[in-house]
């Protein structure tokens, strides 16, 4: 993970690129490896599911089985490596500017336009000036170096989000949405279903930021809040 000061006064925190690889690469070729005991020992159980991969896997000869169960299982991780890098979160802090980057793209926010940083369990929130949500994304990055960041940068930081107690759980149908809004929040409901849906339910998040509605996720539940005005 690499975070700090760069020229000009400007702070950027990503993680490693090579760090996360291997870790997943590595967590990978662990998993292959008890694949193999797993197949040997499901062969000695007559009941167990799965006989027949179990015992294709388990006639394999060593030492070939080992290498190609630990082979197979780095090859996975350094897809799930490569996947994990692409979703990762970068941050740029000047006294002028934050820069949001993930998957191959970035979203700039000017001085003016932050009002808060916080951290809302494990993601990063940007709050304009009216209270209204301009940023949440997933983040492993260091907090107590991203707080020194945003506030050695005049930035406001905070560890909790200040409007946490005025969300609501949303559930179909209820009163108090602006029009359009339930039906949104129903199709992002199905988008997070999904294994694919993140980008769905990501477009569907700022199309209901468009109506003045801030999306909150706990676990498989949404909860909305308005701001002030909204």
């Amino acid at each position: 993970m690499k975070g700090g000061p760069g020229g000009g006064g400007v702070a950027v925190f990503k993680e490693s690129a090579w760090g996360l690889t291997l870790f997943w690469v590595a967590c990978g070729a662990v998993v292959g490896g008890l694949v193999t005991l797993l197949a040997e020992w499901l062969v000695r159980l007559s009941w167990a599911p799965l006989q027949g991969p179990a015992k294709l896997l388990a006639s394999v000869p060593e030492p070939w089985q080992s290498i190609g169960s630990v082979g197979v299982g780095a090859v996975l991780g350094l897809v799930v490596g490569f996947i994990a890098v692409h979703e990762s979160l970068s941050v740029r802090v000047s006294p002028d500017h934050v820069v949001l980057g993930i998957r191959d793209s970035s979203q700039e926010f000017g001085r003016d336009e932050v009002a808060l940083a916080v951290r809302d369990g494990k993601q990063l929130v940007l709050l304009g000036p009216d209270g209204m949500e301009i940023a949440r994304e997933d983040c492993n990055l260091p907090w107590t170096r991203l707080a020194e960041a945003f506030a050695a940068h005049g930035f406001r930081w905070s560890d909790e989000d200040p409007y946490r107690e005025e969300f609501r759980r949303w559930v179909p149908g209820m009163p108090g949405l602006p029009h359009g809004a339930d039906a949104l929040l129903r199709a992002r409901a199905t988008a997070r279903e999904k294994d694919e849906g993140a980008e769905d339910a990501r477009e569907l998040r700022r199309e209901l930021l468009r109506l003045g509605v801030v999306v909150r996720d706990v676990k498989k539940r949404q909860y909305w809040r308005m701001p002030v005005g909204a």
